[in-house]
């Protein structure tokens, strides 16, 4: 468990450049059609691109031909997770202008790194993604990258503009790295449609926006700020920035403070306890609260903070690690309610309002323990009702979903993985977008009784 861990806290590891070729492009690769047009394709406003013809565009081909990095998606999978493969196609690798360098993939030691995938075999669709927590464009390969490729569609990945645990170091205010998230999502989109286009010779038919973590808070952004260049979304455990109480400012630091003295036991511990379930975080995810508060809850808090509060601690950069309650500035016991108004305005650059303009399908586990359910995707299900968008959306609330799926490996008598119910939520929002057949109302789906770890890897229906 220490080293899936250490591989899913790990975001920073350099990625390899990758390989010659795999096949010559065009007309000598014996398939029709195969990289076709390779060497006319023009990403529009890339600084910097390099397209190579493959012949295996998933993970199944790519590990070995050095066209992704393992170290972007470590961690986010469950280990027996199937890889499709039969993809021949284009691979495009880049990056648009940009003045930050914290991502080292391929040494170029350039940010705003993007991939863009186009099968030979294209059915007309377009997926963009935004890479989860801070990791870089290849995070998302295994987890849906290799599926919608396999299911024909062109895929286009952005690592967000800024990567690693110290990305508040990019930008000049409070905010401009988050902020910088969603503008290259929003530019990756536009160029990724115009080189799509060039490919096929063609438009694209449908465009989906698709993500987990802070890549589904993106999806949320761009549905509710550019709706015109979606036809829908996938929201897998999507953040909720907002400047109101719920946001990871809000529900971090009580956690913190409480967890030292519930793992120690004795007199108090019942008490923190409580602390830490009023907090979101609920009674039955007990078993997952230590490895969360060794990995995830301290550095989470103070790297975002850093980049949302600076003043906060001084001088000091992100705080200290693990601090005792008391000690000068310590995260533990950041009050967010408490902060000037400088802090909220932050947030308010980058915050969700649930105004989507497009269909949506969200899901999230219950025992997500970094970013709890009842925090988050349960109040951004609200604030969409209450903007009126409700018909635009549908919720699942996942019994038994953690916030990644590699802890299924490690529990699979407690856990489920959400790799199935992403799939469910993608073929029911196809459904919906071919012929208006709605998806099955928003639930909690159940954990099966009984079921084999085999069968909660490959199945999660929506309906009842």
């Amino acid at each position: 468990m220490r080293a899936t861990c250490l591989a899913a806290a790990a975001l920073m590891v350099t990625g390899a450049a990758p390989a010659a070729s795999v096949s010559a492009a065009g007309a000598d690769s014996g398939r029709p059609g195969h990289c076709a047009r390779m060497n006319t394709l023009t990403v529009p406003g890339a600084e910097h691109q390099q397209a190579d013809c493959l012949d295996e565009l998933t993970t199944a081909g790519t590990v070995a031909s050095g066209h992704t990095d393992e170290a972007d998606w470590a961690g986010l999978t469950p280990k027996d997770l199937a890889t499709p493969s039969g993809v021949p196609g284009i691979q495009i690798d880049g990056y648009f202008p940009d003045s930050s360098t914290t991502n080292t993939g391929h040494g170029w030691n350039h940010d705003s790194q993007f991939v863009i995938r186009l099968p030979d075999r294209w059915n007309g669709g377009l997926v963009i993604a935004g890479s989860p927590g801070v990791r870089k464009q290849y995070a998302n390969d295994r987890a849906f990258g290799d599926w919608v490729l396999a299911r024909g569609y062109a895929y286009a990945a952005t690592d967000k503009g800024n990567t690693g645990a110290a990305f508040y170091r990019d930008g000049t205010e409070p905010g401009d790295a988050l902020a910088e998230w969603n503008r290259r999502v929003t530019q990756l989109n536009l160029a990724a449609r115009e080189v799509t286009a060039q490919r096929y010779q063609r438009p694209v038919t449908r465009t989906l926006a698709m993500g987990m973590s802070n890549g589904g808070y993106l999806v949320r952004w761009q549905l509710e700020n550019h709706p015109e260049l979606y036809d829908g979304g996938v929201d897998w455990e999507g953040t909720l920035w907002r400047t109101e109480d719920p946001n990871p400012l809000t529900f971090l630091p009580p956690t913190l403070r409480a967890y030292p003295t519930y793992a120690a036991g004795g007199a108090g511990a019942g008490a923190a306890h409580r602390k830490i379930v009023k907090a979101g975080f609920p009674a039955g995810s007990e078993f997952l609260w230590p490895y969360h508060h060794q990995y995830y809850w301290d550095l989470t808090q103070r790297i975002y903070r850093e980049e949302l509060d600076p003043g906060y601690d001084g001088a000091v950069e992100a705080g200290t690690p693990f601090c005792a309650p008391g000690t000068p500035a310590c995260d533990a016991d950041y009050d967010y309610g408490s902060r000037p108004r400088a802090v909220r305005d932050a947030i308010e650059r980058i915050e969700l309002t649930g105004r989507i303009g497009k269909p949506l399908i969200s899901f999230h586990g219950t025992l997500d323990v970094l970013l709890p359910i009842s925090k988050t995707s349960d109040t951004y299900a609200r604030m969409v009702r209450q903007e009126g968008r409700g018909s635009l959306h549908r919720y699942y609330r996942v019994e038994g979903g953690t916030h990644v799926d590699s802890l299924f490996d490690t529990f699979p008598d407690r856990l489920r993985p959400l790799v199935p119910c992403h799939r469910s939520a993608v073929t029911a929002l196809e459904r919906w977008l071919d012929d208006g057949r709605r998806p099955p109302p928003s639930r909690t789906l159940p954990l099966p009784d009984g079921a084999d770890p085999a069968t909660l890897l490959t199945r999660c229906p929506l309906g009842g």
